[in-house]
């Protein structure tokens, strides 16, 4: 009987100390709203992975798992860029094939006034800069590459979800590389900031085939595209054979942001 005794005090104390701090959280919720949903977001976003704010999937874009941190996301990409197999056949083999390839997209593009001899040309994510030489063989002379490794003098180093240039440098930009984007809206954020009003933006994709193991995304239709674009309209979509990607999709940025439907 006197243990008992002694105990119920201590429980009593226990739950009025419980008592007063959720009287006390009620308060503070009823009086100040705003600053408790504010620390609410402030925490649950402290718990994500530090990449996940900017991830948006969709229905047809997903973006694959197993990013822990944006760092071992670009690490990831240059296990492949850096690969000494992978380059001697990019340098070698590859070389002139893609080159030629590139100059037959880019002759037509021309054709198409998307691009002009006189174009400030950007390649984003261009590797060693096939693209980048075959601007320059069909007469677009001011052209270079960005990419994650530098391959001077055609491709500076450069990350395409934070390019390294002001605000509205180039006429024309060009990527085959989409599928790499871990920030997709980033990706396209870039490429409009750094575009010039009237000029054309000009994506390779794949819609009917999913990309190799250091893909960061899978798109399944244009429709994603059409929406992280807010600064531009659709003016192209096509079909193309460009090493395993199926469709080019082009874009005309205008001089505010616009709503489209498609």
């Amino acid at each position: 009987m006197e243990t008992a005794k002694t105990k119920h005090p201590t429980f009593k104390y226990l739950i009025l100390s419980l008592s007063l701090s959720f009287l006390l959280l009620f308060l503070f919720i009823s009086l100040h709203p705003n600053r408790f949903q504010a620390l609410l977001t402030t925490t649950v976003t402290e718990n994500r992975p530090p990449h996940s704010a900017f991830v948006s999937s969709t229905e047809d874009l997903k973006i694959r798992p197993g990013y822990t941190s944006y760092d071992t996301y670009i690490q990831r990409q240059l296990n492949k860029t850096l690969n000494p197999k992978l380059r001697e056949i990019w340098t070698t083999r590859d070389w002139d094939r893609k080159i030629q390839v590139f100059s037959r997209f880019f002759s037509d593009l021309k054709s198409g006034k998307f691009l002009a001899d006189s174009s400030k040309c950007l390649c984003v994510g261009a590797r060693v800069g096939q693209e980048v030489e075959a601007l320059k063989r069909v007469g677009v002379a001011d052209s270079i590459g960005i990419d994650l490794v530098p391959f001077p003098p055609l491709v500076i180093k450069g990350d395409f979800h934070n390019q390294p240039f002001d605000d509205e440098t180039f006429d024309f930009e060009f990527s085959n590389v989409f599928d790499h984007a871990l920030r997709p809206e980033k990706f396209i954020a870039e490429i409009e900031r750094t575009l010039k009003s009237d000029g054309a933006a000009v994506l390779h994709v794949s819609l009917s085939r999913r990309g190799d193991k250091y893909s960061a995304n899978d798109l399944y239709s244009v429709k994603p595209l059409v929406k992280l674009f807010r600064r531009s309209k659709l003016v192209r979509v096509r079909k193309v054979d460009g090493f395993g990607l199926d469709t080019e999709v082009v874009f005309r940025k205008t001089k505010k942001n616009i709503t489209q439907r498609f």
